[in-house]
């Protein structure tokens, strides 16, 4: 730079540090390059489109069969029972996530501890081994009854009558899943801070009145982007119960390639369906959390701005300065 000092105009305008520079002595940027990038870049998408090309061209793959059972009526019948099945498992497992991380939570030592061992036995036990257990119960409690224990019954009903194939997945994958989101909902509400409750108990709310509506909502943030990954998860944990022989989806495609022997291109089918299943999901875990990060930024914004408001304000001396 120049070694000359900057003086003001006529007019009393000074100018800019660029202006007051000489042509030779002006900054010229100029940006990062970052060959490597777009060498990596270029190699991963020639070998992107090599792998898709050379999938796409394989005769082996007999896209006609795809195109002809893609959407066959026991397809989508299957892919019906799959969104069924997702869905009542993921309504149970979140109402009972959040009852059991609040028993979780509460005071009571043996309401505590008997949440707890329901999270260590669901947690511990495999899902298929779960599936197994509610399918064959009947073989260990042959009659379901209601009534006074070690007393009279009122009512009761056969076990296979009461659990069928699909009620043993329901309870399977939501009883589960439950285990689960109660951990997920144990650790959002463990992120509000103490003094929201605590403030709330000052107010005279009761325990029920601050959790309903202090702390659930603000927990609801950190709650939801596992919660749309948990029911990502259940879709395609939904294709277990084919040990139980329950129609979802995969069971209704294994049932046509074991007929006519086309494997591969029948699995693919498969693979479509998930796929639009759970790019659907996607696109609603999205929104979700977009709508909950923009309420939480209106609130921080208006914290912000109302802080500036409160703040004073500064003014200039008007003597000069020595």
């Amino acid at each position: 730079m120049s070694g000359q000092p900057v003086t003001a105009a006529a007019d009393g305008t000074v100018p800019s540090v660029a202006e007051g520079l000489a042509d030779g002595d002006r900054i010229r940027a100029v940006p990062l390059r970052h060959p490597g990038r777009w060498v990596t870049s270029a190699v991963l998408v020639f070998v992107l489109v090599f792998l898709v090309q050379g999938w796409a061209a394989n005769p082996r793959m007999q896209w006609a069969t795809v195109g002809e059972f893609l959407f066959a009526p026991v397809v989508l019948e299957g892919l019906r029972t799959t969104l069924l099945l997702t869905v009542a498992a993921m309504a149970i497992g979140i109402v009972g996530g959040v009852a059991v991380a609040v028993l979780r939570m509460s005071a009571n030592p043996v309401l505590a501890r008997l949440s707890a061992l329901y999270i260590w036995v669901f947690r511990g036990t495999p899902l298929l081994v779960q599936l197994l257990f509610w399918y064959f119960l009947s073989a260990i409690v042959p009659v379901i009854g209601f009534g006074v224990p070690w007393g009279p019954t009122f009512f009761q009903v056969e076990t296979n009558r009461l659990i069928t194939q699909l009620t043993a997945a329901v309870l399977g994958l939501g009883l589960h899943e439950a285990a689960y989101m109660a951990e997920i909902v144990r650790a959002g509400l463990s992120s509000v801070d103490e003094g929201q409750s605590e403030a709330a108990h000052a107010l005279g709310m009761t325990r029920r009145q601050t959790l309903r509506r202090i702390v659930l909502p603000q927990a609801l943030r950190l709650i939801i982007p596992p919660t749309g990954n948990q029911a990502i998860s259940m879709l395609k944990t939904t294709s277990l119960v084919f040990a139980i022989a329950v129609p979802e989806l995969l069971t209704s495609i294994q049932g046509i390639y074991s007929r006519n022997f086309q494997q591969v291109p029948l699995l693919a089918v498969a693979c479509v369906w998930y796929l639009v299943a759970t790019s659907v999901l996607n696109v609603g875990q999205y929104y979700l959390e977009r709508r909950f990060r923009r309420g939480a930024g209106r609130g921080g914004a208006g914290r912000g701005s109302a802080g500036r408001r409160r703040r004073p304000a500064v003014t200039p001396s008007a003597e000069p300065r020595p």
